[in-house]
């Protein structure tokens, strides 16, 4: 399946700003099933100093600075990918997966072979995702059971996530607490998959933060209206011997072929979209667009 995305950032300023600073995670980045073929930024007005470097992580890092007085700033991307994950779909379910169990697991973390220790990372505490409560590890070892396979308990997690907690668009922040979200019950899919992640966690698994897209498709015989994709966020968990594997509570299902990788991080600290800092005395005001289109 060849994609290609078009995400537009704009930023409305009521007051001028004179400079400002910016850093980017907007660059597909090469994952299990997906391939980029082609990668463009366009920055309005033109950025004095542009630059690119590969994270810690391995995502594409983009930052770029803006040194005269502007009242909007627009940040275009167009890519094309090539996604082929649904043939991996399959793997999920094999014994190698699902046969491995919570206490496997975790005495297999007790090696130290590369695969482990890279893995490793992911169990600790992050910048949005501190050390878990007791409420956060209660909920999360009713899925979790010693002699109970990883695969199961993330899958039903997942499940749990959607059924209990309701998509309520604005009543968070990015730096909205772990606990009040769960406490109240509501958020967004950055949200919940910051809560999956800090369950996985909390009875000492990896687990991290995927960031991308997800394609809507519109109810049949409807158009597919301009604009109505987003970005979007799951977690994955790693289960030794096999590897990573991609859960998506905000939608109850397992990624596929709709799901473009972005970047991955610990948090979403690690891969926000657009991030920066500007020299101004106004407010200003977001608006966010994200078309996916299958070119085939």
């Amino acid at each position: 399946m060849l994609y290609s995305v078009t995400h537009t950032t704009k930023y409305d300023y009521d007051a001028p700003v004179s400079y400002c600073h910016n850093i980017a995670v907007l660059k597909p980045r090469r994952s299990l099933g997906q391939e980029l073929l082609e990668y463009k930024m366009v920055v309005s007005p033109e950025a004095d100093e542009v630059s690119e470097r590969v994270d810690f992580f391995g995502n594409y890092i983009t930052r770029f600075s803006i040194q005269k007085e502007h009242r909007q700033l627009k940040v275009t991307t167009k890519s094309r990918l090539r996604r082929e994950y649904e043939q991996f779909k399959t793997d999920f379910r094999s014994d190698k997966c699902v046969k491995i169990t919570l206490e496997q697991a975790k005495n297999s973390l007790l090696k130290t072979d590369v695969e482990i220790l890279e893995a490793k990372q992911f169990v600790l505490e992050s910048i949005f995702i501190k050390r878990a409560s007791a409420a956060v590890e209660t909920y999360a070892r009713q899925s979790f059971k010693p002699n109970r396979s990883v695969f199961e308990a993330a899958e039903e997690l997942m499940q749990r996530i959607y059924t209990d907690f309701d998509f309520v668009s604005g009543f968070t922040s990015v730096s909205t607490p772990i606990d009040e979200v769960m406490e109240e019950r509501k958020g967004v899919c950055q949200d919940f998959a910051q809560i999956a992640i800090a369950c996985i966690r909390s009875i000492g698994l990896p687990a991290r933060y995927i960031s991308g897209y997800i394609e809507t498709l519109p109810p049949p015989g409807q158009e597919k209206l301009v604009g109505a994709d987003a970005s979007h966020a799951w977690f994955s968990i790693f289960i030794p011997g096999f590897g990573w594997v991609d859960f998506d509570p905000t939608n109850n299902q397992i990624p596929g072929d709709q799901h473009l990788v972005v970047g991955w991080g610990r948090d979403y600290y690690d891969v926000p979209p657009l991030k920066g800092v500007v020299y101004g005395s106004g407010k200003s005001k977001l608006a966010v667009e994200v078309d996916i289109a299958r070119v085939i």
